[in-house]
């Protein structure tokens, strides 16, 4: 590997945990750095909420690029802000579904 590995954000639904853990599977397989949501076994409370979801920002900071999962085409309301922002601050964003 030359040089340093792409850095990869992955954004979407939290009902598409499952989706997101194989993209980051592939994408690590393949040399990318990745940074994801996170998990978290309850659903958060708000003051939770509302941290994780500034977290996620600065985590775009960081990306090369934004990854959008998004089966079905969905994108929420949290996902739309974060594309948003990813594009805002100049950052590619793709989605593995047509939206």
């Amino acid at each position: 590997m030359i040089g340093r590995p792409e850095i990869v954000c992955i954004c979407g639904s939290a009902r598409f945990m499952t989706q997101m853990r194989e993209a980051n599977r592939e994408l690590t397989f393949a040399g990318v750095i990745v940074v994801a949501p996170s998990e978290a076994d309850e659903s958060p409370t708000p003051e939770q909420k509302a941290v994780l979801d500034a977290l996620h920002l600065r985590k775009i900071d960081l990306a090369d690029r934004v990854l959008v999962v998004n089966p079905g085409g969905y994108v929420g309301e949290s996902t739309r802000r974060e594309i948003d922002y990813a594009r805002a601050a100049g950052k590619p964003v793709s989605l593995t579904e047509p939206g």
